[in-house]
């Protein structure tokens, strides 16, 4: 597929179009890959699921919620053919895997979407270890309960805990309060001009409390999950005292930034968006939207919660972690760790392998990102999505983007196709950077995967009203 994509009137995001890039990019073909190592198939469709004790009636894969894991070893290739029974057009992204273009799932800018009752098959290959997941990138769907893990294997990986267990956070509402279309249709009533300076305009925030970290989400849910269960009715992962655990967790929540800790325990960090850094212990960590990190911990004797609390909000997720006897948590309990300073995953080092090769820049591009509540309205460098004006580059090239926050919200920034390395950090590598208010963060990527790529906050509804450009070569 080359010149022109030919995607007729398909828009991403809610109907946005994308804006024209200021040199012609030419759209690499789709690679020829080997045979599929993996074969999926996955069914989006509407489905009443359980969520513990309270029955939602939402958008999921499978009829469950998270989705089935999909796993593979890093190399292989990857199919999985989507048959969409929903109501309404998807379309299936891959979040953080470095994939060929057209397979990258963004309607308006690499496909055509998934029409109702059509199927769509997605070939990519998996070139790097780590904890991934899928969701839409279309409207607010990840809003529903459409999302699901992808874990990739590090077949030279040596090990070394007992077991591996992956925890997906969410906030919710779907089926139990506003529907997320109804919640976007009302900002959308307040949209306004986008403040191009600082703006200290966040009133509307639904009666939240104040983060360290500043403004950290736009809406009040009734429930926040960890594997689909609520707090009242919670998974219970069981275990032996002295064991290792590997905990792979994600953060696939629309609005919300959780705070986590494991009551009793310190947590020693050891990958974050797929790649490993020099191992950091912490008593708590901070876990943005689009957000992985993988934990060791050597489990003690008794029962332990760990609780996702979401930052700046009231409520939290809640899994608990058996070893023994020992009376159940409460669905409000509070581990004292989630009081200590919490780790934000910018600060991490990566370890050497991670590292890219240092080298300057050849091109350095500033970005800002600007908006406000207060007429509702979100975008970067000034405008939104659609009336932008893309980031273009060459292959082989090093781009250097300086991302200034020009707001009192923090901004879980998110690009496609490629992996950041952050040079402030030693070169931490990671696809999804937190932006904290007033602050400048400056990412490293190197050209090296040509197409029309995604860049966008990973707040959905931020991205859904522009907060998004894309970049190109």
């Amino acid at each position: 597929m080359t010149g022109s994509l030919g995607l007729g009137a398909a828009a991403l995001l809610g109907g946005c179009t994308a804006g024209s890039p200021t040199t012609p990019v030419r759209i690499p073909p789709t690679p020829t890959l080997s045979t599929p190592a993996v074969r999926a198939i996955l069914r989006p469709g509407i489905s009443q699921v359980d969520l513990g004790g309270i029955t939602a009636n939402t958008w999921c894969y499978d009829g469950q919620v998270p989705g089935k894991l999909l796993h593979a070893k890093a190399g292989d290739v990857v199919q999985v053919q989507v048959r969409n029974q929903l109501p309404v057009e998807t379309s299936v992204h891959w979040h953080g895997i470095r994939l060929h273009n057209t397979a990258d799932g963004v309607p308006g800018i690499t496909q055509d979407p998934i029409a109702a009752g059509a199927e769509y098959t997605y070939t990519f290959q998996a070139p790097d270890p780590g904890t991934y997941f899928f969701h839409p990138h279309s409207g607010v769907q990840i809003d529903r309960g459409l999302y699901a893990p992808l874990i990739v294997d590090d077949p030279a990986e040596p090990g070394g805990y007992d077991h591996e267990w992956v925890l997906v956070l969410d906030d919710w509402t779907d089926g139990v309060g506003r529907s997320p279309d109804d919640i976007l249709a009302a900002f959308k009533a307040e949209h306004g001009t986008i403040s191009q300076g600082m703006n200290h305009n966040m009133s509307g925030m639904g009666g939240m409390g104040r983060s360290p970290l500043g403004d950290v989400g736009d809406i009040t849910y009734p429930y926040y999950l960890i594997n689909g269960r609520i707090p009242a009715a919670p998974q219970t992962l069981t275990a032996k005292p002295g064991q290792r655990v590997r905990l792979r967790i994600i953060n696939a929540a629309a609005d919300t930034l959780f705070r986590i800790a494991l009551g009793g325990h310190t947590l020693t960090v050891t990958h974050t968006d797929g790649y490993p850094v020099q191992p950091q212990q912490t008593r708590a960590l901070y876990l943005a939207q689009g957000e992985r990190a993988d934990l060791l911990v050597t489990l003690a004797d008794g029962v332990f919660p760990l609780v996702a609390c979401a930052e700046g909000k009231q409520g939290q997720g809640i899994i608990l972690i058996r070893t023994g006897g020992g009376a159940t948590p409460s669905a409000t309990v509070r581990p004292g760790e989630l009081d200590t300073d919490p780790l934000l995953l910018a600060a991490l080092m990566p370890t050497e392998a991670a590292r890219l090769p240092q080298r300057e820049p050849d091109q350095v591009e500033q970005v800002t990102l600007n908006g406000q509540m207060k007429p509702y309205a979100w975008g970067m460098n000034g405008t939104t999505f659609g009336s932008d004006t893309p980031i273009t580059t060459a292959a082989g090239r090093r781009v250097r983007l300086q991302m200034t926050n020009m707001t009192m919200m923090a901004h879980p920034m998110h690009i496609h196709g490629h992996t950041w390395s952050l040079p402030g950090n030693g070169g931490l590598r990671k696809d999804t950077v937190l932006v904290l208010p007033m602050q400048t963060i400056t990412a490293d990527l190197e050209a090296d995967n040509p197409g029309r790529w995604a860049y966008h906050c990973h707040n959905i509804y931020h991205a859904e009203i522009g907060m998004m450009t894309t970049l190109q070569y």
